[in-house]
């Protein structure tokens, strides 16, 4: 028997039109191929455990929906590489999904490595080497502007203020980068980080 948990019912219904289908569709395969799943929400996101453990996930934002596969990247993906959250980059339709006969042997492949008690790569890095992001004057010039929001950035972690140093640089036009310099001071300013409306559960 699945177990499912009503909050990713909740999640889904309020999740952008163009996802819900995609969302549903993945919840649907999990459960049927892996039947000793349960649902739960981490993070503010929904997740799948298997046998106690972490097995899979999926979100969804704006404009795209992503999905992770905890065992991931010992796993053969055909991945869109793209920068979003998961292994199938930016997923905007049904069809940037896997078909299903992949996705089952995936799931199928995952859960043999979870049976397996394989352990993932170590991620841990050489603390020795220290970490220099480099920041644009621009956007360091508004920090200093603003007190609140420089106290907020340098208290960030690398990775944090990495986010809104790339979300800043990947503008494609002068407006949009100064839009979004100007919105990211006054977020910091407030003590939020980059993805902070997707941290409420």
């Amino acid at each position: 028997m699945t177990s499912t948990d009503p909050r990713i019912d909740t999640y889904i219904e309020k999740s952008a039109e163009f996802a819900q289908p995609i969302l549903t569709h993945i919840r649907q395969m999990v459960h049927q191929h892996c039947p000793d799943v349960s649902e739960t929400i981490k993070w503010c996101m929904p997740h799948f455990e298997y046998k106690g453990s972490i097995f899979c996930h999926f979100a969804a934002f704006k404009k795209h929906c992503a999905l992770g596969l905890w065992y991931g990247e010992l796993l053969q993906i055909d991945s869109q590489l793209e920068k979003a959250m998961g292994q199938f980059g930016r997923i905007t339709s049904l069809t940037a999904l896997p078909n299903d006969d992949v996705f089952v042997q995936l799931l199928k492949e995952a859960m043999k490595l979870h049976d397996a008690g394989v352990k993932l790569p170590s991620r841990n890095k050489d603390k020795s080497e220290k970490k220099e992001l480099e920041i644009p004057s621009d956007f360091s010039n508004e920090l200093q502007k603003n007190s609140a929001a420089l106290a907020t950035f340098d208290a960030f972690s690398y990775s944090q203020k990495k986010e809104y140093v790339e979300w800043y640089n990947d503008a494609k036009t002068d407006a949009t980068r100064t839009k979004r310099l100007h919105q990211a001071i006054e977020w910091m300013a407030e003590g939020k980080r980059r993805n902070w409306k997707y941290e409420k559960c």
